[in-house]
């Protein structure tokens, strides 16, 4: 008998579906992977949930296949621009005699802490602790059994739009599976690239997708800020193609067979030779004017990142610099680029510290559906299904926001 648990990363460009099996030691062993191209989804949003759905189910029976497991459930994950973030401060008195800090005094300051106006059309996706305060002494990670009269805790809450969470719930569910929970895409990425020393130093977790750019700064060890850019890799596809008058297909290929995410400013005289909208007619591209267009469009997301960095209030104070992830992060210089216009340390994330097929999932664009493993084995072992005779059972879903809310508390208090 082995614990079993699966991910479901639904992107703008692809479905990724992982099944691992949870070992004692912590490892994650991957059993089978399903990557299928998205449809239906625009900028992390279902635009057409019937071809979301057929994206959805051809990823889980792809990695089904390769597994031998039946997938039940999973951990799906959640981004696009309608995610939106906040941070709140829950107040309680400890009235005990002995006014000593329970888990219950906790839940009841997390509790509080969500007592804040969120629109009707929003729904919260995550309440996370990040720190306590107990009479004014600030940067408490554990205040269970410390003494107290007043304990303080300060919560970052995810948000995003109702119909757009129900629609992407439903695309999975009339794909054959329930939900475990719902993860924050960058929250799950940084599971899967980033290390408690970058989260404790500080550290700004930047996931280029296809079509947004999700964003999570962690400091002192918890989440802090997150955010959502709603630009990604298909902008630079769209720019080539719309300036070089080429398809779509022959715009992705140029990127990733001749992209650059800098122009050098001595450009040799290779052209590429590629076929224009006119079938059968070609034309001479220079290397380096497809580099300029890269350039300029990688120079705008950057631009982006550093306000981001200042409205977080966070300038300065991330030691770790940038971690890179998604399928854009592979652009080569990128990592170049951002540190010659931020001055910080940037590197690349991948997924490490996995086992079986881990050859096919070792690079950027797999972090997110790496990391909803690990989310669930870390912060969800109750939803963590039990695999036997080669077909697996769990019993989750999405339910109602009040058990919802006693899961938060599950995870995340000490």
């Amino acid at each position: 008998m082995q614990h079993t648990i699966v991910g479901i990363d639904v992107g703008t460009t692809k479905v990724c579906t992982v099944v691992a099996q949870l070992r004692a030691e912590g490892r994650i062993n991957i059993l089978g992977v399903g990557l299928t191209p998205s449809k239906g989804l625009d900028k992390g949003i279902v635009v057409n949930i019937d071809d979301a759905i057929n994206a959805i189910a051809a990823s889980i029976e792809k990695a089904e296949r390769l597994s031998g497991y039946r997938i039940g459930t999973a951990f799906v994950g959640v981004a696009g621009r309608h995610i939106a973030s906040l941070n709140s401060r829950g107040v309680v008195a400890i009235g005990r005699p002995d006014h000593e800090i329970t888990r219950n005094d906790i839940a009841r300051a997390v509790e509080a802490a969500q007592a804040v106006a969120i629109p009707t059309q929003r729904e919260v996706i995550h309440v996370i602790p990040r720190a306590y305060v107990v009479d004014g002494h600030e940067g408490i990670r554990d205040p269970i059994g410390m003494s107290g009269y007043r304990l303080e805790v300060e919560t970052h809450i995810v948000t995003g739009e109702i119909m757009a969470i129900q629609n992407l719930i439903k695309s999975v569910q009339r794909a054959g599976v329930e939900i475990d929970d719902l993860v924050l895409q960058p929250l799950a990425s940084g599971e899967a690239v980033l290390t408690d020393e970058d989260k404790d130093r500080g550290v700004m977790l930047v996931d280029i997708g296809g079509g947004t750019t999700d964003i999570a700064i962690f400091i002192q060890g918890g989440i802090w800020h997150t955010s959502v850019i709603p630009i990604g890799g298909n902008h630079f596809t769209n720019d080539i193609a719309c300036v070089l008058h080429v398809t779509g297909n022959t715009a992705e290929y140029l990127k990733i067979r001749y992209g650059n995410a800098i122009a050098d400013d001595n450009p040799d005289n290779d052209v590429i030779d590629v076929e224009t909208l006119t079938s059968g007619e070609h034309q001479k591209i220079s290397h380096h004017l497809l580099n300029e267009i890269l350039q300029a469009r990688a120079e705008e997301v950057v631009e982006f990142l550093y306000h981001e960095i200042r409205r977080s209030g966070y300038e300065g104070l991330l030691p770790a610099g940038m971690v890179l992830t998604g399928g854009s992060a592979q652009l080569p210089r990128f990592d170049e680029l951002i540190r010659e216009m931020l001055g910080i340390p940037v590197r690349v994330g991948v997924p490490v510290d996995v086992t079986g097929l881990a050859d096919t999932i070792d690079s950027p664009p797999y972090a997110t559906a790496v990391g909803l493993l690990r989310w669930g084995a870390r912060h969800g072992p109750a939803l963590v299904g039990t695999a036997q005779n080669g077909h697996y059972e769990q019993n989750g879903g999405w339910g109602s926001a009040y058990e919802r809310l006693k899961g938060w508390l599950k995870e995340f208090l000490p």
